[in-house]
């Protein structure tokens, strides 16, 4: 079919394929990659971009990733405009949150673009976290930083392939500079095959239907994608709406945020000034987030593409924590980001009690182990976000361990993957019943999970939020409870914290990990009996709590 063909039904199998392409795309890489941060946790995310790199379809994967790779791939558009600058079989890369990296340099995004009719018709892309990409730190976070710089290489936006070739130096800078050169290169040959599959079954795609189809489906999908934003935007309550919250570090966060029938307005300008440490975040991520928020209101349940997100406005300041300036050190990005994600739904969970529940136990809750492995004598490096409990809906209690909404589709790493491969025991994981998130309807529940060490020398890095300031509540709920890591020393005694680097933790020393339950909805004594019931045979309560918070029994 060469003629171009407005027919629906061919421009939606076009938008079919390409999500399917995605998916691809998202298998062919799990598959190939050696660090289980990437084949079992799925930190990663895959997508499809238009050849101005708009994004077009959007893979499996991380949330708070569906946004990264469009802004990625645009800077190198941007930065590679000349004739020749960019041909077939080229593969580029950045990590660099100052070079449309976005996110922090540990987060590597692998782009290659699509031929077809002598022409640039689409991007394909993904991005996953690396495990060592080089900097002061095992692991290539440290809560020390005080400049990007400190933190690993940075890749800003550069070609790692020309015309199907191998740019060796690049390769060998990056494996030189990292304390897991092996499971870095492997990762990122994984990387590159999946854009690879991708665009072989793009070119297929537009030899099949016509390059001008192609196109022509990719921007009409995309005007469809802003109709059905702005028809979900009209239903939403309009005006604006605002809030200020304090962190765990005794800073306000605020939020203003305006809804009409044309806009989604997040106005960020009024934060505070950018950390010296690394809890600062890009323009574009805090972009990711508003983009999160805005899709949960609108149309959650289908694709996103470029389109969808036209309706967003967002205003920020240079310079502050939302918006930070070069060289600021970036590493705990999404400790930050997770926070301002926390902040825009809090700012609206009581206007549309329907689409957001209560507040979850919203951290990311990144934990680094590393050492020497016991068996093998190799560096390892362990990257665990962490389940928690989440806030409670009208209608019906919070999930229970569960990734947060910024973390999304993801998984824990199976006990017997992480002792094999990181060089520990872990000892339990179990769901966290202390006190918390208890109202008409509760919190789900968190963790507790204890990772033993093997070998003296070892190391722990962790940066933990809603720490102090707790999973908040709706309508007279209870808070939630708080997340924290917990070291318990072999020779007695123990120490929590909420953010450390490079803790040195020794043989049968054990990490212990705990995350906190969502916040709950409504008055504890109106709860159902039946449910506290339940919740006590589940060992979820106590019969003596029972009776004090929910006024249930004699």
């Amino acid at each position: 079919m060469n003629k171009a063909s407005n027919d629906p039904i061919t421009l939606e199998i076009i938008q079919n394929s390409l999500q399917a392409t995605a998916d691809e795309m998202f298998a062919a890489m799990r598959k190939a990659a050696m660090s289980s941060i990437i084949y079992e946790v799925l930190d990663m995310g895959t997508g499809i971009m238009n050849a101005k790199g708009q994004l077009a379809s959007s893979g499996a994967g991380i949330p708070a990733f569906i946004g990264v790779l469009d802004k990625a791939v645009k800077v190198i558009v941007q930065k590679f405009d000349k004739p020749g600058d960019i041909e077939p079989g080229d593969v580029f890369v950045t990590n660099d949150p100052y070079h449309g990296g976005v996110t922090h340099l540990n987060d590597i995004v692998v782009a290659m673009p699509v031929f077809a009719g002598g022409r640039i018709i689409a991007w394909t892309a993904n991005i996953a976290h690396n495990s060592d990409i080089g900097g002061m730190a095992p692991g290539s976070l440290s809560g020390e930083a005080t400049e990007i710089f400190q933190e690993g290489l940075r890749l800003p936006a550069v070609k790692l392939i020309a015309k199907g070739e191998p740019i060796k130096p690049v390769f060998e800078i990056m494996k030189v500079n990292s304390r897991m050169p092996d499971f870095l290169e492997g990762d990122v040959w994984a990387a590159i095959a999946s854009v690879r599959i991708g665009a072989k079954r793009l070119s297929e795609l537009a030899e099949k239907y016509g390059v001008e189809t192609f196109e022509r489906a990719m921007a009409s999908f995309m005007d469809f994608g802003e109709q059905v934003s702005l028809a979900e935007l009209a239903k939403l309550p309009h005006g604006t709406f605002e809030l200020s919250e304090e962190q765990d570090d005794g800073r306000i966060y605020n939020a203003k945020i305006t809804i009409s029938d044309k806009e989604f307005v997040v106005d960020l300008s009024d934060n505070p000034d950018q950390d010296v440490g690394p809890t600062n975040t890009s323009r574009d991520g805090v972009m990711v987030c508003a983009q999160m928020i805005f899709k949960s209101l609108t149309d959650p349940y289908s694709p996103c593409n470029e389109g969808s997100f036209r309706p967003i406005r967002l205003e920020t300041r240079e310079g502050s924590v939302f918006h930070a300036k070069e060289p600021a050190p970036i590493g705990f990005y999404f400790e930050t980001e997770v926070r301002v994600y926390d902040l825009m739904w809090r700012c609206l969970a009581r206007h549309v009690p329907e689409r957001l529940a209560a507040g979850h136990f919203s951290s990311i809750c990144g934990t680094f182990i590393g050492g020497t492995h016991p068996d093998t004598g190799r560096h390892y490096t362990i990257i665990e976000p962490q389940l928690g409990g989440w806030g409670a809906s009208y209608g019906r209690d919070g999930n229970s361990a569960i990734f947060s909404g910024f973390h999304g589709e993801t998984f824990n790493t199976p006990a017997e993957i992480s002792e094999a491969r990181n060089g520990l025991f872990v000892d339990r994981m179990e769901l966290n019943t202390t006190p918390g998130g208890e109202g008409k309807w509760t919190g789900g529940h968190g963790i507790r999970l204890d990772y033993r060490i093997r070998v003296d020398g070892s190391f722990l890095t962790a940066g933990y939020t809603r720490s102090r300031i707790l999973p908040w509540p709706l309508d007279d709920g209870r808070e939630g409870s708080p997340n924290y890591v917990e070291v318990l020393r072999r020779e007695g005694g123990s120490e929590r914290y909420s953010f450390v680097s490079g803790l040195t933790v020794n043989k049968d020393d054990v990490i212990r990990v705990v995350t906190g339950a969502g916040g709950g909805i409504g008055d504890p004594k109106e709860r159902d009996p039946e449910r506290i019931r339940e919740d006590i045979r589940n060992g979820f309560t106590t019969p003596e709590r029972a009776r004090e918070v929910y006024g249930f029994g004699d």
